[in-house]
């Protein structure tokens, strides 16, 4: 009688599939994929959103008047600058229109905001409100009233 010794061999363990391979580095990546995208649509978003602002007649009438200022020129310096981030609204239906918005400007003597209430009547702003408050400073200037001198 002849016995035999099989040699014990382990079965074979399954391959592992790719994921299972590669999830230390895929999950982190994919996150970090997913955080980039989200950050560039919302920085996309607020670039079209400041695009269109910049480009309304409400604030560039409203930036040229301030610019033109006496009185803005002294207290925020030349030359005046708009800043990022301007807030309010601006609706535009052909030639009638509404503005409420609020620019924030800087120049080499300090910084402000422009504060702007307009409305379109016949292709035309005609503003309620426009007023530049100048950090720092107790009263504001209204440039409805104001001289416009250089």
């Amino acid at each position: 009688m002849e016995t035999s010794v099989a040699a014990a061999t382990p079965p074979a363990l399954p391959r592992r599939n790719w994921f299972e391979r590669n999830w230390k580095w895929f999950v982190p990546s994919g996150c970090l994929t997913i955080i980039v995208l989200l950050l560039a649509f919302v920085a996309g978003v607020l670039s079209i959103v400041e695009v269109s602002f910049k480009s309304s007649g409400a604030y560039t009438q409203a930036l040229a008047l301030a610019q033109a200022n006496s009185q803005v020129s002294d207290k925020i310096g030349r030359p005046l600058k708009p800043g990022w981030f301007a807030l309010g609204s601006i609706s535009i239906n052909g030639d009638s229109g509404d503005a409420d918005i609020s620019i924030p400007i800087s120049g080499p003597n300090g910084k402000g905001r422009i504060y702007a209430v307009a409305k379109k009547i016949a292709g035309i702003w005609r503003y309620e409100t426009l007023e530049i408050e100048v950090d720092g400073q107790p009263d504001r200037i209204d440039l409805l009233q104001a001289p416009t001198g250089q």
